[in-house]
């Protein structure tokens, strides 16, 4: 694969991942259950991590970062209703994503590349089973709690309230 093919993919998948992490960002502010919304911050500060070795990667190979647009997201129902649509719609599109770059990434013959997608890939899987234990009603997604310990209520749909 030569640099500018090696380039524009990368470009690309920046592009999708980063409409992706636009899509939880989006997300998080109606899912109100504490752990969810906990593992919807979590994930989406791996995707920023993620999406800071794709620029790098793309810089390195004198590209530019192309810039996706805020995610305009109306889900469908209220309360738990509207939660279970957009983590099942986030299960399907984490799983959509690998199938769609798998093939594609091991073509890339750039060895450091190669392996920085398929991490990213992997931590897609990843998130795409946290979404699926939380639609299965599972709330230790990131650890599991003292017996008797939990937290009660919601958590806001902005951080500052005024």
């Amino acid at each position: 694969m030569k640099a500018a093919e090696v380039l524009d993919l990368l470009r690309e998948f920046y592009r999708d991942k980063a409409s992706i992490r636009e899509r939880h960002a989006a997300g998080a502010r109606f899912v109100t259950n504490y752990d969810f919304n906990n593992t919807y911050q979590y994930i989406i500060a791996r995707e920023d991590v993620q999406l800071r070795w794709l620029a790098d990667a793309i810089v390195d190979l004198a590209g530019a970062v192309d810039t996706v647009p805020d995610a305009d997201l109306t889900p469908t129902g209220k309360g738990e209703q509207a939660q279970r649509s957009i983590l099942t719609d986030d299960s399907s599109a984490a799983a959509a994503f690998v199938d769609r770059w798998r093939d594609r990434v091991e073509k890339v013959t750039n060895a450091r590349h190669r392996n920085m997608l398929r991490v990213i890939l992997g931590e897609t899987l990843e998130h795409k089973r946290f979404f699926d234990l939380a639609v299965a009603g599972r709330e230790d997604l990131l650890g599991r709690r003292a017996d008797g310990a939990g937290t009660d209520g919601e958590v806001l749909a902005t951080r500052w309230v005024e």
